[in-house]
Formats: C-alpha cells, sequence, structure tokens
C-alpha cells in the first residue's frame, strides 16, 4: 500500500563521502543569536581580544594604562628631583673668591682651599650646603688661619663645586719682632699673614726685655688686641694714633702719640681699652679748650687724668 511507503522526498540525504565541509561565515555573532566563549576581558586566542571587548572595555583598560605610566613617570621624577638637588648642593672641591677689594698682593687660594677641605673632612654632613653652618666653618677657618675675618658659602660653581668668599682682616697697627712682623685690626685680633699695605702704625719696643728670653710673651694676642682696639676706637673718635710704644722696663703700659697733638698718653693693658680712649678724649678736649700743653697724660686709673 502507498501510505505504508515513505516518501523519497523525507528521506535526509546521506552524506556524501569526500564532500567539503562549508567554511564558517566571517561574522559568526549576529543579532539574536547567543555568544558562546571565555567570559574573561583577555583572550589567549590571537584576534579575539578586539572582537570580544566592549568600547567600554577598551577605555577603561586604556586610562588604567595611563594611570599606571603617569604613575610610573610620577615615581621616577620623585626620585631624581632630590637627588639632582643633592648633587646641585653637594660641595667636592671649594672656590675661592675674595670679599675685600683694596688686597694689595696675590691672595694664596690653596692656603684657604686646604682649610675649608679639613672642615668639611671633620664634619662629612656639611659638604650638603644646607647642612653647612657657616658660623662654625667662619671659626674653624680662624682659627687655623687668623688672618681669615670670615667665610661664606656663595654658590656653585658647577658640578660638585662651591665658591667661598673669604673677608680678610685689615691690619690697623703691626710690631716686628725678631725678624718676624705680626699685625693686628680694628677688632683687636692679631694675625701674621697680610695681603694689604703696610698699617701705618709700628708699634715700637722699648721695653728693654730680651726677646729671647720669651719673645711671644711679649707679643700676646693680649696685647696686640688691646692696641688694636686702642687705634681704631681712637679713630672712631676723630683722632688718628701714629705710634705705639712700649715704655721702657715694662710689657703691660702702652704710649700712644696721636697726630693731632704733640704729647704721648700712658695706657694699662690691664684697664678695658674704651674706658681708657674715653678718659684719653675727654682730658685731650680739656686740655685743648683751655690751652694746656703737658708733657704726658696718664689715663691709666679710672676716671682720673693725670698729667705733667
Amino acid at each position: 500500500m502507498a501510505i505504508f511507503k515513505k516518501k523519497s522526498t523525507d528521506l535526509p540525504k546521506r552524506r556524501q563521502g569526500g564532500a567539503e565541509i562549508t567554511s564558517t561565515p566571517p561574522h559568526v555573532f549576529k543579532r539574536n543569536r547567543t555568544l558562546t566563549g571565555t567570559t574573561s576581558s583577555r583572550l589567549n586566542s590571537v584576534g579575539s581580544d578586539s572582537d570580544l571587548k566592549s568600547p567600554r572595555t577598551h577605555a577603561h583598560n586604556l586610562s588604567l594604562q595611563r594611570r599606571k605610566i603617569t604613575g610610573v613617570l610620577l615615581l621616577v621624577i620623585a626620585i631624581i628631583i632630590p637627588i639632582w638637588i643633592l648633587i646641585n648642593n653637594f660641595t667636592a672641591s671649594a672656590e675661592i673668591t675674595v670679599a675685600n677689594m683694596d688686597v694689595s698682593r696675590p691672595v694664596d687660594n690653596s692656603r684657604y682651599t686646604k682649610a675649608i677641605q679639613g672642615y668639611m673632612d671633620a664634619n662629612p654632613f656639611s659638604r650638603i650646603s644646607f647642612f653647612l653652618n657657616q658660623n662654625s666653618l667662619s671659626s674653624y677657618v680662624s682659627s687655623k688661619l687668623p688672618e681669615v675675618s670670615k667665610v661664606s658659602l656663595t654658590g656653585s660653581n658647577g658640578l660638585g663645586k662651591s665658591d667661598f668668599s673669604l673677608t680678610l682682616r685689615k691690619p690697623v697697627a703691626g710690631w716686628q719682632i725678631r725678624k718676624k712682623q705680626y699685625y693686628v685690626d680694628d677688632s683687636g685680633i692679631p694675625f701674621g699673614v697680610n695681603y694689604f699695605s703696610s698699617p701705618l702704625v709700628q708699634i715700637v719696643d722699648n721695653s728693654g726685655v730680651s726677646v729671647q728670653a720669651g719673645s711671644t710673651a711679649i707679643a700676646s694676642n693680649r696685647f696686640l688686641g688691646f692696641v688694636g682696639r686702642v687705634v681704631s676706637m681712637t679713630g672712631a673718635r676723630g683722632y688718628n694714633v701714629v705710634q705705639a710704644a712700649l715704655p721702657p722696663n715694662t710689657t703691660r703700659e702702652l704710649e700712644v702719640r696721636l697726630k693731632e697733638i704733640g704729647y704721648p698718653i700712658k695706657f694699662s693693658i690691664d684697664r678695658p681699652a674704651g674706658e681708657q680712649v674715653e678718659d684719653m678724649i675727654n682730658a685731650v678736649n680739656y686740655f685743648t679748650k683751655h690751652g694746656i700743653n703737658p708733657s704726658y697724660v696718664d689715663v691709666r686709673v679710672s676716671g682720673k687724668a693725670a698729667y705733667k
């Protein structure tokens, strides 16, 4: 019977041997179709990453990458800037300039460079400029080289090089003993190296004390400092000292002669210089006003001015 027979058209076609399988169409993801595969934002297969990531995911990943790169750059800058500041402020060698403009002979810079380096070797952190105590540096150099009054850091002169300015002491009086010249400045600080012209005031030694017995005691720092203060204070009051002499048989007194008057004034190094200068000025003004011309004036006693 015909009804029990299968129609040939209802039977599926058998797979033909050797038939080629059609290639997958290039656009496998179409509307209203379910996407199957990994849910990871990163795929191992080449070429699949861009197909599965949405524009929003791409923008998010790019933002993360920019943040990482920016963070690395900021970290590098944060490391480089302090290192650069330390290098620019580090002193490996010192360059010397002289603040005084009226020096009369060349300054031996190596002498002072060595002293500055000695201080920095003893104080390593001082090689970094913002750790340098300039007052301490000045005190150290002055103790080694008394002709230096002050040392100042003025700036950088290249990588690892720093400029230092020296203020040198200018002498107001001098004293030669045993062929060695001593000087003293207006602050009463004695020193032995002078870069300026010779001072007008030279101390005359009439004491008669043997220099071989104790020349350093005669040319003591206290005595030279006293002479320096007397000369500078007298000049500040309008009078000029032209000579300072040690009287016979003593090393604790001083006879001063002024340019404006002809008689000497006797001082004692055991009494403050300022008080004696004040008494001297008052006595000189009094004698000038009253036309008195003594042979000498003695201000060694406080509050009194003896004369003859």
